[in-house]
């Protein structure tokens, strides 16, 4: 098991290790963003755990250019930034899960834990639902020949859909999927969400791609024309 920390605080960073290794697990540390992006791209870890505010490179940034490089390694975001909209960005760029500082080692261990168990996702084969088409490996949508620009989390949540297609799945399901296990926000922002979807999916192109079943939640139909 072995694992990429990209952390600038030099004593942090070594307490964080040393624990790590106590473990079990193999760790290599990079104390720049342009550092840990070159190591995450080089060599091949089980997770990468991520600061944010990092010299040359951001984590936002090295994240951002692992995941345009198809560099699918599970990504943890451990970070003194814990506003929700830090959290939002994170997930959008393609985080797998996001820690604040000051956190709970025994939590920390479990969330790595549960990403070696997750993996790494392999490259799927092109997603189809009508003319409707979503390539994982490639991260890109298209309508046809016109191609949709979605965000990270748009992105998960119509893979999710596409996955199951004409299975109604509730609200919880889709967070636990799309979002985060430890996921403990408004339910309601799955709603938003699909709303987002339809607007660039659907409404453009006069289909009706995302049913709403009353009661429980949503599920990918049939494309049908307005």
């Amino acid at each position: 098991m072995r694992l990429l920390i990209v952390e600038d605080e030099r004593e942090f960073a070594e307490t964080l290790r040393r624990g790590l290794v106590a473990e079990g697990f193999t760790v290599d540390v990079a104390r720049t963003g342009r550092e840990g992006l070159w190591r995450a791209t080089e060599h091949e870890y089980d997770v990468v755990v991520l600061d944010i505010m990092l010299p040359e490179l951001s984590g936002y940034e090295v994240l951002k250019r692992l995941r345009a490089a198809e560099n699918w390694t599970p990504v943890l975001m451990l970070t003194a930034k814990d506003g929700e909209y830090d959290e939002a960005d994170a997930f959008d760029l393609g985080a797998d899960d996001y820690l604040s500082k000051p956190f709970s080692f025994v939590v920390l261990i479990a969330r790595l834990r549960a990403l070696l168990r997750r993996g790494a996702p392999a490259r799927p084969a092109v997603l189809e639902a009508g003319d409707l088409r979503l390539d994982p490996s490639a991260r890109t949508v298209h309508r046809g020949q016109t191609r949709i620009e979605l965000t990270a989390r748009e992105f998960g949540l119509l893979e999710f859909l596409l996955r199951r297609p004409g299975t109604a799945l509730t609200k919880n399901e889709i967070l636990s999927h799309v979002w985060d296990a430890h996921y403990d926000g408004d339910e309601n922002v799955v709603e938003v969400y699909i709303g987002y979807l339809r607007r660039k999916i659907d409404v453009p192109f006069g289909t009706r791609t995302i049913e709403t079943v009353r009661g429980v939640g949503y599920r990918l139909v049939d494309v049908t024309r307005s």
